[in-house]
């Protein structure tokens, strides 16, 4: 009974080695906070650090909502091309679906053991 035990440990710990290391290489550090910050790590350097340099970005982004809000042909356009993409997505992640229950469908259907 030991033996068996000692046995699913070993494998046990394999797969965490393996998975550990498959997740180190991913992310090049390790898990967790010290590893790095996450998805939006990169993003603080993207954005200006001085305090007049994020007002007028700002004042930018703020100016583009303005005229993009106050255009009504320039918004029906966005608006549109939103619905758009939205109804694309939709349909691909239907489409995806439809493939899963495929698969699950003959899955299930094949024979389990040898004819």
């Amino acid at each position: 009974m030991a033996k068996k035990s000692r046995k699913k440990d070993k494998k046990a710990r394999q797969r965490m080695e393996a998975w550990n290391a498959q997740a180190q290489s991913f992310n090049g550090q390790g898990f967790g906070r010290a590893a790095g910050g996450g998805l939006f790590d990169g993003l603080s350097r993207l954005l200006p650090a001085g305090r007049s340099e994020q007002f007028l970005l700002g004042a930018a982004i703020g100016a583009a909502a303005a005229y993009v809000l106050s255009d009504d042909e320039l918004r029906g356009k966005l608006i549109k091309s939103g619905l758009s993409l939205y109804s694309g997505i939709m349909g691909g992640l239907e489409e995806m679906k439809e493939q899963v229950a495929d698969i699950q469908a003959e899955m299930g259907a094949a024979p389990d053991g040898p004819a």
